[in-house]
């Protein structure tokens, strides 16, 4: 009767040991590389076809995700958002190191949902990232047309400390998600 016992257990697992075998070899683990940036989530091949994370994919091409459970549907939106810096009047990019006061200037366009929120900030060579400013849809100056709007920071003064890249981002909240989303960065060099 054991004998039986360990026969048919044995079967079993080999069974099921083959058919993870087999289900790997159908579906390969890829790695998605957009414009020489590797996304965080491998990506699935299977049958010729790629299958990707859409949150990572959304976070590499600086693109808002619209969750709608009720109609089981993702969107991608990718709204245009062009930034410069201006040192009074004068445009720049690159930086000595030390104190620098500046304004962030934003064109924004393609922008088809509604958003509720959006900030700008910079972060450090290290990645410590500091707010520069903030608006809401609670405010009266909010951009009330989202598919075409400008945008002017305050005067915002910031310590160049170290060598390296700087990067300012401007971050978006849908107004049917809960969190911010970057859709735009550009890159400070201090020098």
């Amino acid at each position: 009767m054991k004998l039986r016992r360990l026969l048919i257990l044995t079967v079993a697992l080999s069974l099921v040991g083959g058919s993870a075998i087999y289900a790997d070899t159908i579906a390969q683990k890829v790695r998605i590389v957009i414009n020489k940036q590797e996304l965080d989530d491998q990506g699935m091949l299977e049958d010729g076809k790629a299958y990707v994370g859409v949150r990572s994919l959304a976070d590499l091409m600086k693109a808002l995700v619209i969750w709608d459970d009720s109609a089981k549907k993702v969107s991608i939106v990718k709204p245009n958002v062009h930034m410069f810096l201006m040192d009074g009047s004068k445009p720049f990019g690159g930086v000595e190191r030390g104190k620098k006061s500046f304004k962030v200037f934003s064109q924004v366009d393609n922008l088809t949902v509604s958003i509720n929120a959006f900030k700008v900030t910079i972060a450090d060579p290290y990645g410590d990232e500091k707010e520069i400013e903030t608006h809401t849809s609670k405010e009266s100056d909010f951009p009330t047309d989202k598919d075409n709007f400008w945008f002017t920071s305050g005067e915002y003064a910031y310590n160049f400390s170290s060598v390296g890249k700087y990067t300012i981002r401007f971050w978006m909240k849908a107004a049917d998600s809960g969190a911010y989303q970057v859709v735009s960065e550009k890159t400070v060099f201090a020098k």
